[in-house]
């Protein structure tokens, strides 16, 4: 006859709206008991296979329900978890970024005292130089007057006695 539950329900709707009214009775009709009856044992048979099958249907949802939701907590974890290592990333950049900052601003302080010492030095070794450059300069015109007064002396006429 029918194949589907839904078929036999439609048939049987369609037995009882086309059955004939009861005189004084609008809301009561005849309907053939067998064929009835017949449509109700089809829909006995065919109505377990077809909850079965619903049955399997959300089941079978519920379990790709149940997936999808684990497969989202794991996506979920797994960005956390970049994320955490994301922040960690950013915050060893920043201390990275503040210890170079300070090794920097060591650096220029140790130069600036480097150039400053370098300075003093210089400016000591010169003045020494200087001290010794006058030294020798005081000397050279003490040995030329010294030299001029030789040669005067030995140049000068000898008195004859």
């Amino acid at each position: 006859m029918a194949s589907g539950i839904e078929e036999l329900v439609n048939m049987l709707y369609e037995m009882v709206s086309d059955a004939w009214s009861l005189p004084f009775g609008a809301e009561k009709c005849l309907v053939e008991r067998e064929k009835l009856l017949d449509l109700i044992d089809e829909i006995r048979v065919n109505l377990p296979k077809d909850l079965e099958q619903a049955r399997a249907i959300v089941d079978n949802r519920n379990e790709i329900l149940s997936q999808a939701k684990r497969e989202a907590e794991s996506i979920k974890a797994a960005a956390e978890e970049r994320a955490r290592h994301m922040v960690a990333e950013d915050e060893i950049v920043v201390t990275s970024r503040q210890k170079a900052n300070e090794v920097m601003m060591a650096a220029e302080a140790k130069a600036k005292e480097l150039r400053r010492a370098a300075n003093d030095y210089a400016e000591d070794t010169l003045r020494r130089l200087e001290t010794v450059i006058d030294q020798a300069l005081n000397e050279t015109r003490e040995s030329r007057k010294q030299f001029k007064s030789a040669v005067v002396k030995t140049s000068a006429p000898k008195s004859e006695n």
